[in-house]
């Protein structure tokens, strides 16, 4: 079992520098696109060169005065979880991290964590990297629904959200986190390595430098929803959302995809929507119940 005592002995790994990584944590924070309290960055990082699942770590830390903010990374991951219960494949080369969260939201909220965790992590990657560099160039990285990063059509990173409930309430959420960097991957994925070749200037250097900018995405997102609510999440997240306007089959019916819910649901216009009487009821799909696919 993991303690807080004993996880700097289990945590010195040679795949990932703390120094460079404390060094990246705070040049990415001033280069942030939206607020940061500071105190909620990294205040404990536990560096892993290999365990079962970082999620899974910070869940048996989570009672022994873990921080919020707190992240697990690891260089490879031997039972990572993706989603539909699928086991994220975790090789040397990605970025495979997990941050402690504290929310105390309402269970019809849970879906919430993943939206906005989502959408920071996106316009992090977007945007950091371009101010660092001061040009124009960015990484044309988006959202597909409900918690996928994709460039080109093409799967770069996901997100796993997984939370304990008190009384119908979310004290404790860990968002876990897996992004190609130079790691090999199937057909219908990418890695970042390959889309930065395209690049005149490599917008990111090291995996240090990509952690650091996912944990700013991920905690500003998680705040600027604390402090904004999910509704103005919702508008810049449905701005990033590959899938928006896309048709798509329900059954026998078809319809087309017009939003997301706060509660995460796939908001559908059936085909045969009358715009003169309105009277073709929408369709909503939960979170896990249909796959977009890829390409």
């Amino acid at each position: 079992m993991l303690t807080l005592a004993t996880i700097e002995f289990r945590t010195a790994i040679v795949h990932l520098s703390r120094p460079r990584l404390e060094a990246a944590l705070k040049t990415a924070q001033l280069c942030a696109p939206f607020p940061i309290d500071d105190r909620r960055i990294a205040p404990q990082m536990l560096l892993f060169d290999e365990i079962d699942s970082t999620n899974r770590a910070l869940w048996e830390l989570f009672d022994q005065n873990l921080l919020e903010g707190t992240v697990a990374i690891a260089a490879r991951q031997t039972a990572g979880k993706g989603q539909w219960g699928r086991q994220w494949t975790s090789d040397l080369g990605g970025l495979y991290l997990s941050v402690a969260l504290t929310p105390n939201c309402s269970i019809e909220q849970s879906a919430q964590l993943t939206l906005c965790t989502a959408w920071g992590i996106v316009k992090a990657l977007q945007d950091i990297p371009s101010r660092l560099s001061g040009t124009p160039e960015y990484i044309p990285v988006r959202l597909k629904w409900l918690n996928d990063l994709v460039v080109y059509q093409k799967k770069l990173g996901g997100i796993l959200t997984e939370t304990r409930l008190h009384h119908q309430n979310i004290p404790k959420a860990i968002v876990g986190v897996g992004i190609n960097w130079s790691n090999p991957v199937p057909e219908t994925g990418i890695n970042l390595k390959t889309i930065l070749q395209e690049q005149s200037i490599p917008l990111i250097e090291s995996l240090e430098m990509l952690a650091a900018i996912t944990i700013v995405g991920l905690i500003g997102g998680y705040q600027f929803w604390q402090t904004h609510g999910i509704e103005a999440v919702l508008l810049h997240y449905l701005d990033q959302l590959t899938s928006l306007g896309q048709n798509i089959a329900i059954g026998e019916q078809s319809g087309t995809i017009v939003g997301v819910l706060p509660s995460g649901e796939l908001h559908i216009r059936l085909c045969d929507f009358d715009e003169l009487n309105r009277d073709a009821p929408d369709f909503y799909l939960k979170p896990g119940t249909i796959s977009l696919g890829y390409g």
